[in-house]
This record gives C-alpha cells, sequence and structure tokens, in this order.
C-alpha cells in the first residue's frame, strides 16, 4: 500500500510561484511513475504533469507545459510540482497519483494511477 500527502498549495497572484511536494510511503517509490492532476470547480479531473520511475522521462499538458516542471527526489520519496507563471485558470485541487504497473513511462492517463492523494488547493488570484 502506497499513502501520498501532497503539501505546498496556497493563494498567490497571477504570475507568481508555487512548488508543490507529493510525500510517499512505502519502500518501493522509486519503482513507481509519478504524475500531478487537477480539478478546477465544476470541471473534470484533468492531467498537468507526469515523470517515469527513473526522472528520465517527462510529460506535460499543453496547458502547463513550459510553465510547470515536474521533478523527483527517490532518495526522499518525493515529488514535486513547480509552477511559475501562475493563471487564475490553475486555480484547482491539485492531486498527486502514483503508477505502479507502467512505472517505466510517463502517462497522463488518469485510469493508468492505482493511487491518489487527497489534494491540495491552490488559488491564483488576478
Amino acid at each position: 500500500q502506497v499513502q501520498l500527502v501532497e503539501s505546498g498549495g496556497g493563494l498567490v497572484q497571477a504570475g507568481g510561484s508555487l512548488r508543490l511536494s507529493c510525500a510517499a510511503s512505502g519502500r518501493t517509490f522509486s519503482y513507481k511513475a509519478m504524475g500531478w492532476f487537477r480539478q478546477a470547480p465544476g470541471n473534470e479531473r484533468e492531467f498537468a504533469a507526469a515523470i517515469n520511475w527513473s526522472g528520465g522521462t517527462t510529460y506535460y499538458a499543453d496547458s502547463v507545459k513550459g510553465r510547470f516542471t515536474i521533478s523527483r527526489d527517490n532518495a526522499k520519496n518525493t515529488v514535486f510540482l513547480q509552477m511559475n507563471s501562475l493563471k487564475p485558470e490553475d486555480t484547482a485541487v491539485y492531486y498527486c497519483a502514483a503508477n505502479s504497473r507502467t512505472y517505466y513511462i510517463a502517462s497522463g492517463r488518469e485510469s493508468d494511477y492505482d493511487y491518489w492523494g487527497r489534494g491540495t488547493q491552490v488559488t491564483v488570484s488576478s
């Protein structure tokens, strides 16, 4: 079993930055691909960024490409999402997810992820 706990959310002005962290329990973190998804009020959850088990492959949604950076520290069982040039439309609850089956790819498909955190709120004011 894997537990994921997100942190780092908050309120920021448009153009600002935030860094989200996701701490994972368990000794097999390095054999899991990780992803960040987000859900805005009234919308379905959508993919934001993903990273494979080694950190060698990343994948981004077009809406965040060039502004967000996903990274991981396997020694600390943590994955990060650096968010720059934030826009009001980035306002959402951000969820961390782990993919233990196809860990060698950075997937944007929600169905590939088998563990989920509870989310952290990010609010961007205009």
